[in-house]
C-alpha cells in the first residue's frame, strides 16, 4: 500500500495560482499511472489530470490550458499547477495512484475575493 499526502491548498483570490503536491510513502518509479480529480461542493469527484511513467499527461478537457501535471519520481511526488484560478475551481483536490488503488486525504482549494 502506498500512503500519499496532499500539501499546497488553501484560500486563493480569483486569477491567482498556486501549485498542489502530493508526496508518496514509497517509491513512484514503477507507478504505471498517477492522477489528480477534484470533488466540488455537491458534485461528483472528477479526474483532472493524469500523468504516466514517462511523464505524459493527459488532462480532462475542461483543464486543458490552466492545469499542469508533472511528477518528480527521484522524490516520489507530483504536482498540479493551477493558473488563473476561477471560483469554479473550489473544490477538494486528491491525488490517486490506480495500481495501488491508493488515494490522498484530499487538500481544500478555496477561490474567493
Amino acid at each position: 500500500q502506498v500512503q500519499l499526502v496532499e500539501s499546497g491548498g488553501g484560500l486563493v483570490q480569483p486569477g491567482g495560482s498556486l501549485r498542489l503536491s502530493c508526496a508518496a510513502s514509497k517509491s513512484i518509479r514503477s507507478t504505471n499511472t498517477m492522477a489528480w480529480y477534484r470533488q466540488a461542493p455537491g458534485k461528483q469527484r472528477e479526474w483532472v489530470a493524469s500523468v504516466d511513467p514517462f511523464g505524459v499527461t493527459n488532462y480532462a478537457d475542461s483543464m486543458k490550458g490552466r492545469f499542469t501535471m508533472s511528477r518528480d519520481n527521484a522524490n516520489n511526488t507530483m504536482y498540479l499547477q493551477i493558473i488563473s484560478l476561477k471560483s469554479e475551481d473550489t473544490a477538494v483536490y486528491y491525488c490517486h495512484i490506480p495500481r495501488f488503488n491508493s488515494w490522498g486525504q484530499g487538500i481544500q482549494v478555496t477561490v474567493s475575493s
